[in-house]
């Protein structure tokens, strides 16, 4: 390649990168509003635990089907683009009519049509980037896109901003505000982003087999991706809905406080999603998922054990919550990874759908009635099991980074 024809590749990669770490980061931005806002509206609206955990369910549930079936389309079609553009139009309009909700059903609905209008992007998002980016810094690019933007915006920033927005104007309000910037990344996303230029899902039987999913599950690194992309998204999924409930309720924080500790989570995984995908494409994805799985038990000790020490609670809060790196890792790069043969918009689609089910979907439902039984501490009792089971699946996956696995097939042959 000319070194012209290299600057360019570069240059067209790192806009894309920018551009995706936004769209994202609000796509996320939209859909924690919710969670953010709970104690507003349940108060507004006199929603229990068990109602607050379908408004999430549904948006998840609506999430994981629209991102497989529309992630299926776009590898047969190619229209990469123009369907991440018309979703970001649609969900950044949900989240004014979730503004304009005043009963318990029209608001669950128009969560829901955001979670199909949400589904798509994720997996368009991650196959633009995987198809853009170099192989060397393909888990870092794939890992800031996903982690960083959804980390800065929708959980650093979102609870700083949205809901003092709410404690002094109105959750109606903050819901409008939070609509505004992604119909901004759709017109940058427009402009920018470009289909990719080879479509080996189209060429040949292989190609083809990458969007049968019978022939996806036969690789255990899918099921096992599915699995645990199900708990890992299950205790993140709890933390965001229950966990602003459970301090305000349960350990009386003022509303600012409450702000700061889920910004603890947000600017975790801001830090980890710079750092953590780049250190698996040095030292290899297990390695990483094994020890920030292990760590991630900090977050529900730090929620039982540290409330009367705000400090150390935080602390605990930043540092458990490192794990939320091993998303984009579980969800695109590992399947992008070992699905070389083809696109990979459908086996991410399918790998976050499942994720979104069972723990978009199952963990919420599951939370909200337990907490309605033995009270909100069942929340972080619950994120335990899951990290604990997690840790136990990380095991048995099969390595993927390109460096690592180069070096394991060396070895092997060398005995």
């Amino acid at each position: 390649m000319s070194e012209a024809r290299h600057g360019v590749v570069k240059s067209y990669e790192n806009r894309l990168l920018i551009v995706l770490t936004f769209t994202f980061g609000f796509v996320f931005l939209d859909r924690t509003a919710m969670t953010l806002l709970a104690p507003f509206v349940a108060r507004e609206l006199s929603l229990n635990n068990l109602q607050i955990g379908l408004l999430a369910s549904g948006l998840s549930a609506a999430w994981a089907i629209s991102g497989y079936g529309f992630g299926r389309l776009c590898d047969r079609r190619g229209n990469y683009r123009l369907v991440l553009v018309l979703a970001m139009v649609v969900f950044s309009l949900c989240s004014f009519i979730s503004g304009l909700a005043t009963t318990f059903v029209v608001l669950l609905l128009s969560r829901v049509l955001m979670g199909v209008a949400e589904g798509p992007v994720l997996p368009i998002s991650q196959t633009l980037m995987a198809d853009a980016s170099s192989e060397s810094r393909r888990g870092f690019n794939m890992g800031l896109m996903q982690t960083f933007g959804s980390s800065v915006l929708g959980v650093f920033i979102a609870p700083i901003v949205l809901i003092p927005l709410a404690s002094h104007w109105g959750w109606r309000e903050a819901f409008f505000v939070a609509g505004l910037p992604g119909l901004i990344c759709a017109l940058v996303t427009w402009r920018i982003a470009r289909d990719p230029a080879r479509r080996p899902a189209a060429d040949a039987a292989a190609g083809q087999e990458t969007l049968n999913l019978r022939v996806m599950m036969r690789h255990r690194n899918i099921v096992l991706c599915m699995a645990l992309a199900s708990l890992l998204l299950g205790t993140f999924s709890l933390a965001f809905v229950f966990l602003p409930v459970y301090f305000s309720s349960v350990l009386h924080m003022p509303s600012t406080e409450v702000g700061v500790m889920m910004s603890m989570i947000g600017l975790s995984a801001a830090v980890s999603g710079l750092v953590v995908p780049a250190i698996s494409d040095r030292v290899g994805r297990k390695p990483v998922m094994l020890v920030t799985g292990a760590i991630s038990l900090l977050m529900p000790f730090s929620v039982v054990y540290l409330w009367q020490t705000p400090v150390a609670m935080a602390v605990t809060l930043f540092v458990g919550s490192l794990v939320s790196a091993l998303g984009p890792l579980l969800i695109a790069t590992v399947p992008a990874e070992t699905l070389r043969e083809g696109r990979v918009a459908a086996a991410i689609g399918l790998v976050l759908g499942t994720g979104e089910i069972v723990g978009g979907v199952l963990a919420p439902l599951l939370g909200g009635a337990l907490a309605d039984r033995v009270g909100l501490i069942a929340v972080p009792c619950l994120q335990a099991v899951f990290m604990i089971i997690a840790l136990l699946l990380m095991l048995m996956v099969e390595e993927t980074a390109p460096r690592k696995a180069k070096r394991l097939a060396l070895s092997e042959a060398s005995l």
